[in-house]
């Protein structure tokens, strides 16, 4: 076991026996109890992350513990509990766990985002699990008149060896309530864990497929009306008139009327993010009255020129101007290229790039480019509220109601301790559900009414909305000498309304000549974190150059991989490089291995690899493309992950195969395109997803194993399968991808049954001046 001084004290580690029964319930809020790798000299953690949690056990030895995260689907209701039920040494089929409910004093802002659940609530809900454990031993002890370090525990059962005692849990938590809190605690060894690496089934399974009411959507409450916003048709507009006269004549229908969400002068946070501040709403008795009626509202628009938002934050305070553009893809593209040949931010500079490229015998230079893509959860947006003069009910899909809250009791004029949230399953997030601009509508929507309300969003309304994956573009340049030794890379990216350029990561380190420059274009189009925000365009982009640049080499793609690595590893250049060389190794020597990467058997296939870092985690594919249906299929995917310790890798499978199958889908067909300041696709008739005979038939998924504790999992396999897929289409067809999506792009005629030649990369020679 590991020693360990906890950072609990009686005011961080609240104890009540209140239980009816006389239990032990046990809630840790502890800031200082984990780390985060941050920069030298400055705070690990961000102000807005707490980590918390419960643990409740009944005289009768029922062991109930609460998940204080939101649950979209990466399975945090179950992962996190059994965290805490590793270190309590409890039965984990006997154990009871539930959603906890919002509590911004004990569990903080109970954020699931940025891959961090588990990662973040590591340490802490081992503590937690620990404390308890060790409170119900003394317990144990002094009632037997025994000393504590001769008794042991097993499945919520403390035996005393010698006297052949034993009792169970419950039969002690009333004692252990009245112990102090362990100033130290004994952390298991990883590798005597039972729980925690064993895989468990999902808590929640058995109510997901038999239809038990879990999400958003599934809320109801008596009286409930319904609205529906009318937001402005394309951004850059705003609402000049309407008539609502003959809405307002419908059956079911109640009240039109103007509403804005955020008042003049409004401070939002960071995460306060909207498209449209003016909110034409209409409010009926059934979603189906409301959107008959909402129909026959006749609205007219005008532009709404500039906006000034004022953003508040870490750093204080801005103001931030909205251009009034009603801007276009077509014109997009064309501000784009213009940006690019401009001078650029400098993000990272190591030796002398310019004299490289100056003298290299051989450039490689390609651009790529990747367009705005909508989240598209499955559960359209959607919240509960029930605000009244005294205190406010919502109800919903949230990923930060911690952050909310603030913004929500500043626009009810409410203190926080009137406004309960609760938090119920997401059908879908990764970032979409991290703003929460619908649930402020929902509350003020309420308010005005004085009424239970439940806000719908249709499947238009979200894909139109924003919060989309920004638009990127990049450039990447690597000399070759001679040689063909790579002695310079250049990137150079930008975007709209930023760029994704992440100037520390690899290649950085393992090049003597290293330059990353960023630059972005504001809009009006809003965006927001899409599952791996930046790196899920980087990916695609830097792995297809990688490639080329293998070839150019006359080098296996996995080998020129492999060799960076090794210098970044031997002889690292600069001292902020974020990735462990061996690590990004490792998951590059498993793949190649789990895919028979050089086996004669594999040569029906074409193949792409790609490897990528983000997120604390690592994680490449092997994509195995073939013909169905005359269009290209990715029939196998070979995945490896290093992402620490597996805490339930059943459910950390499933997770890495559904990056893939998504990965896939938005690498073939994602694109969202506009026209005048309006979404030119509205719904899946003309927004192309995945569909469900084109996943392949097996993603096989390896995780390095080591004792590392956990890091990311739900983005990091996300990115490197856009550049896989690239790679893969190159073998079969002979053509480099630069534009995203790749669908589009690929050659009417079929895939040959003996695949082509691959042509040559172009090579762009660089003409030495007389010296």
């Amino acid at each position: 076991m590991t020693e360990q001084k906890t950072s609990i004290n009686r005011r961080s580690f609240l104890k009540s026996s209140a239980l009816a029964g006389g239990g032990l319930m046990l809630s840790f809020t502890w800031l200082s109890a984990f780390k985060l790798p941050g920069e030298a000299g400055k705070p690990d953690v961000p102000n807005w992350i707490e980590v918390n949690g419960y643990i409740k056990i009944t005289a009768d030895n029922v062991i109930k513990i609460l998940n204080p995260n939101p649950e979209f689907g990466q399975n945090v209701m179950t992962s996190l509990p059994m965290i805490v039920a590793e270190e309590l040494d409890a039965d984990w089929q006997k154990v009871v766990v539930e959603m906890g409910p919002h509590d911004s004093v004990k569990l903080g802002p109970q954020f699931t985002g940025g891959s961090n659940s588990v990662r973040m609530y590591w340490k802490p809900l081992r503590e937690a699990g620990a404390a308890a454990r060790t409170m119900l031993m003394q317990a144990a002890a002094d009632t037997w008149k025994v000393p504590a370090e001769e008794l042991t525990t097993n499945a919520g059962l403390i035996v005393h060896p010698k006297s052949m005692k034993s009792g169970t849990y419950g039969e002690f938590a009333a004692k252990a309530a009245v112990i102090p809190v362990p100033k130290e605690i004994k952390l298991k060894d990883p590798v005597k864990f039972k729980v925690v690496r064993s895989s468990q089934k999902n808590v929640e399974g058995l109510k997901i497929v038999s239809g038990k009411p879990l999400f958003g959507l599934d809320y109801k409450q008596e009286g409930m009306l319904i609205a529906m916003i009318v937001h402005p048709p394309a951004f850059g507009m705003k609402l000049k008139s309407f008539d609502a006269s003959e809405a307002l004549t419908m059956a079911g229908i109640k009240d039109v009327f103007l509403q804005k969400l955020y008042p003049d002068g409004f401070e939002q946070g960071g995460f306060d993010t909207r498209s449209f501040n003016d909110m034409l709403v209409i409010v009926g008795k059934s979603t189906w009255q409301v959107m008959q009626a909402r129909k026959k509202l006749k609205a007219q628009w005008e532009p709404a020129g500039d906006i000034k938002d004022i953003i508040g934050g870490r750093g204080g305070k801005k103001e931030v101007i909205v251009p009034g553009e009603l801007e276009s893809t077509d014109a997009q593209h064309k501000k784009m290229q213009e940006f690019a040949s401009k001078p650029a931010q400098q993000l990272r500079r190591d030796g002398d790039p310019e004299t490289a490229f100056k003298n290299a015998a051989q450039i490689i230079e390609r651009t790529y480019n990747a367009p705005f893509l909508a989240h598209n959860c499955l559960e359209p947006i959607n919240f509960f509220a029930h605000v009244t003069a005294e205190k406010a009910l919502v109800a919903g899909p949230l990923q930060a109601p911690g952050w909310s809250e603030p913004t929500l009791a500043k626009l009810l004029n409410l203190p926080a301790d009137k406004i309960e949230i609760q938090m119920t399953r997401m059908g879908g997030g990764f970032g979409r559900r991290a703003y929460g601009h619908y649930l402020y509508e929902a509350a003020i929507i309420s308010q005005k009414l004085n009424a239970p309300v439940k806000l719908m969003y249709t499947r238009e309304d979200d894909m139109t909305y924003g919060i989309y994956r920004p638009m990127y573009t990049a450039i990447y340049r690597a000399a070759l000498d001679a040689n063909k030794n790579l002695v310079a890379f250049h990137v150079k990216g930008g975007g709209i309304p930023e760029h994704p350029i992440h100037a520390n990561r690899f290649p950085a380190g393992a090049v003597d000549n290293y330059l990353a420059e960023g630059w972005q274009i504001p809009s009006n189009i809003t965006i927001g974190a899409f599952r791996a925000p930046r790196s899920n365009f980087n990916a695609a982009a830097e792995q297809s150059f990688l490639d080329e640049l293998a070839e150019a080499m006359g080098k296996d793609p996995i080998e020129l991989r492999l060799e960076l690595l090794q210098r970044a590893k031997e002889k690292p250049v600069g001292k902020n490089n974020e990735y462990d060389a061996d690590r990004y190794a490792g998951i590059l020597k498993l793949v190649k291995e789990k895919s028979g990467w050089n086996k004669a058997e594999n040569k029906k296939y074409s193949r792409g690899i790609a490897a990528y870092f983000c997120h604390n985690s690592y994680a490449a594919h092997v994509v195995d493309l073939t013909m169905k249906n005359g269009q290209p299929y990715v029939e196998r995917v070979f995945s490896a992950v290093d992402c620490g310790i597996v805490v339930n890798p059943d459910a950390a499978t499933n997770m890495v195969q559904g990056a893939v199958v998504d990965g896939i889908g938005n690498a073939f067909y994602g694109k969202l395109t506009h026209k005048d300041g309006a979404a030119e696709q509205t719904n899946f008739h003309n927004y192309r997803i995945i569909r469900m005979n084109e996943a392949p038939k097996k993603v096989e998924v390896h995780f390095v194993q080591n004792n590392i504790d956990p890091t990311g999992l739900g983005e990091p396999p996300f990115p490197p399968v856009f550049g896989a897929v690239a790679n893969a289409l190159y073998r079969a067809y002979g053509k480099r991808l630069y534009e995203q999506p790749y669908g589009p792009q690929i050659p009417q005629q079929t895939m040959p049954d003996v695949k082509r030649k691959p042509v040559k990369s172009k090579l762009i020679l660089n003409k030495r001046r007389a010296q």
